[in-house]
């Protein structure tokens, strides 16, 4: 493999990678061109469409995807078909607006084939996960921002408004991991730190006047992961007590995850490189090695996907819900997005800090990324996203029952992006 520095070698191989192998699994197989939307509800080996169910999760973050790749396109960063791209995100808007905006103004979790909306637990109601709301408003942002449709930014912002009011209010649901009261997430800052970045970037994009309150809200985010969940010794923390401190005894409290400290340390360097803090990028670069240094797996290679606080296979009480289950269940799992997350992050911390530790990482990241997910059947292409420890392909469920395209390929869009801007 060539260095990360040769840039000449590496952009092109992404590139490929995006035009060859991603993007025509779901460009050609996946699109409902009829209503808008993709399907993503495939086998993990993309053999098989298992459901035409849609998770409005899963839409709202293709319509990213697809505006994004518009704008590389329209760039000649790489290949495509731009007016297709906007064109099948537009319909896609259209489809969640009259389908899954909620009476209450939140939205539904899962949408049938039609639009009908549909309970992923019954009994349970239809907006149960603000997480859901997060992907559409980033979808809704992304496609106002390229299309420079002003009424898809404006509605993405009623969403970042209504989140907003529904985390004040305490109303966290975020099935099927909902956390019990008197307890606070990393997820939570972190997916709003996101929100809040790629809609303020489309208001500032269209003059918006609420452009300039939205670049506080960034900042205010990233100061509450920064100054709350960060730890002495570098690592992140998952799940608190309210006051901020750990509960030694559970499980859940005492996890922690590589890939998602990973995934919110780019969120992180973006922000502290559009700021100029330098101060920042030392505290970021901290956590992303110790990330590595306690989620790495030796006798494997990869990121596992939980560890113990104090490393290796996690540790305390489990208490019986869907979060422990989860932690204790898919530990030593491979996951895609982990993998995607860390390839971007390294690099760009790499491009942002000049040391060479975070050319190593990436080194060893793209090493065994290239030679685990990718699908061996090139006529199907993708990757094959859920693996066990040892690297073996697994047929089974986590998080959503989707195959879902946006870390691998918007994470490759970012690394196109940054390679191509010499930044």
């Amino acid at each position: 493999m060539a260095a990360i520095t040769d840039y000449g070698t590496l952009l092109p191989f992404y590139r490929e990678h995006l035009e060859k192998t991603l993007f025509p699994f779901w460009r050609d197989g996946a699109l409902d061109h009829e209503r808008g939307g993709v399907f993503t509800c495939f086998s993990n080996d993309g053999k098989r469409l298992v459901s035409t169910d849609k998770y409005t999760w899963s839409q709202g973050r293709f319509v990213w995807i697809l505006s994004r790749m518009a704008e590389a396109i329209r760039k000649g960063l790489v290949s495509g078909d731009a007016d297709a791209c906007l064109a099948h995100a537009a319909k896609t808007v259209q489809f969640l607006k009259r389908y899954a905006i909620l009476d209450n103004g939140n939205c539904a979790y899962l949408l049938t084939e039609d639009g009908a909306k549909k309970e992923a637990f019954p009994g349970r109601g239809h907006d149960i996960s603000l997480f859901v709301d997060c992907f559409v408003a980033m979808g809704f942002a992304e496609y106002g921002r390229v299309s420079g449709d002003v009424s898809a930014a404006e509605d993405a912002l009623k969403l970042f408004d209504r989140l907003e009011a529904r985390i004040a209010e305490g109303d966290l649901r975020s099935e099927p991991y909902t956390l019990p009261d008197g307890y606070i997430s990393h997820s939570i800052p972190m997916i709003m730190l996101n929100v809040s970045q790629v809609v303020h970037e489309a208001l500032s994009a269209l003059g918006h006047p609420r452009a300039e309150p939205l670049s506080a809200r960034r900042i205010a985010y990233a100061e509450q992961i920064l100054n709350v969940f960060f730890q002495p010794d570098g690592t992140v923390a998952e799940v608190l007590r309210a006051d901020g401190t750990r509960d030694e005894d559970w499980v859940v409290s005492r996890h922690l995850n590589p890939g998602h400290t990973l995934e919110d340390m780019w969120f992180l360097l973006h922000e502290a490189r559009r700021t100029g803090n330098s101060e920042w990028v030392a505290k970021i670069a901290q956590a992303i090695r110790k990330a590595y240094e306690i989620g790495w797996d030796a006798e494997y290679g990869g990121l596992l996907h939980y560890v113990d606080c104090d490393g290796g296979k996690p540790k305390g009480t489990d208490r019986g819900t869907a979060f422990d289950a989860n932690v204790l269940g898919t530990w030593d799992s491979k996951l895609w997005w982990i993998h995607s997350e860390s390839l971007y992050t390294a690099l760009l911390a790499h491009r942002m800090t000049g040391d060479e530790e975070f050319e190593k990482l990436y080194a060893q990241t793209h090493e065994y990324v290239f030679r685990t997910f990718p699908n061996p059947d090139e006529r199907i292409g993708e990757w094959i996203q859920i693996r066990d420890r040892d690297g073996t392909p697994l047929d089974k469920v986590v998080a959503l029952p989707v195959k879902d395209p946006y870390h691998i390929i918007r994470n490759v869009l970012l690394i196109i992006e940054l390679l191509a801007s010499g930044r």
